[in-house]
């Protein structure tokens, strides 16, 4: 490799069964764009794994025994990894995604996603970008657009995204001041709007001011 090339992106290969670990392997193999540095069969082992030889992006399956993906993600989260997370699994449900989004996952992802695709998805999680599985993006704006009681209440984590896109913040800003994913907050953002029956941001943002959710900072 020449000084000019970029240095590959380095993988942590997480899944509970062996044929995809060595599937994924073998998928880049001899890619000088890619370096696999490691390989976990569960949760556990990839929080060590991601603790001690720092991936750039961890490919992470969700149902796994022991500590499943979605847990794993959340404590490299709080452990302050850099890694970004980039599910790859076989479940688009909504009791997968969401947790697996909500916990700080870069991106959503399905195992019958074509090689390209996946290989274009690890280098846009690995620049910070979200990534979702079209299917996945249905699910979640089809779930979240269904009626919702008027007594569901913003969360805390709700609330503090909205006040963050009212100062002026774009969702990677947001994602940065709360250290968390900007998936994870397109994903709060659409339950934001679910819930104040609104389709934007600025109409989130209006209608939060008109039922006393946000405050003037003007005395």
């Amino acid at each position: 490799m020449s000084t000019a090339d970029p240095a590959p992106i380095r993988i942590l290969i997480v899944d509970d069964h062996p044929v995809v670990r060595d599937g994924l392997r073998g998928m880049f193999a001899g890619d000088p764009l890619f370096d696999v540095i490691g390989e976990a069969a569960d949760g556990e082992e990839a929080i060590t794994l991601a603790q001690t030889r720092r991936p750039d992006v961890v490919l992470m399956d969700l149902r796994m025994p022991g500590v499943d993906g979605a847990t794993a993600i959340r404590r490299l989260g709080e452990l302050g990894n850099p890694a970004r997370v980039l599910v790859l699994t076989t479940y688009d449900s909504d009791t997968d995604v969401v947790p697996a989004l909500e916990a700080g996952a870069t991106g959503y992802l399905l195992k019958d996603t074509p090689r390209e695709e996946l290989r274009r998805a690890i280098q846009a999680a690995h620049r910070g970008e979200s990534v979702l599985a079209p299917s996945v993006t249905t699910r979640l704006v089809g779930q979240l657009r269904n009626p919702v009681r008027a007594q569901d209440a913003l969360s805390d984590r709700e609330l503090e995204v909205l006040k963050l896109i009212a100062a002026g913040e774009t969702n990677r800003g947001a994602a940065a001041r709360l250290f968390i994913s900007e998936a994870t907050v397109k994903t709060h953002l659409l339950h934001i709007y679910a819930k104040l029956d609104v389709n934007d941001r600025a109409a989130a943002v209006a209608t939060a001011f008109e039922r006393g959710l946000l405050r003037s900072s003007r005395t």
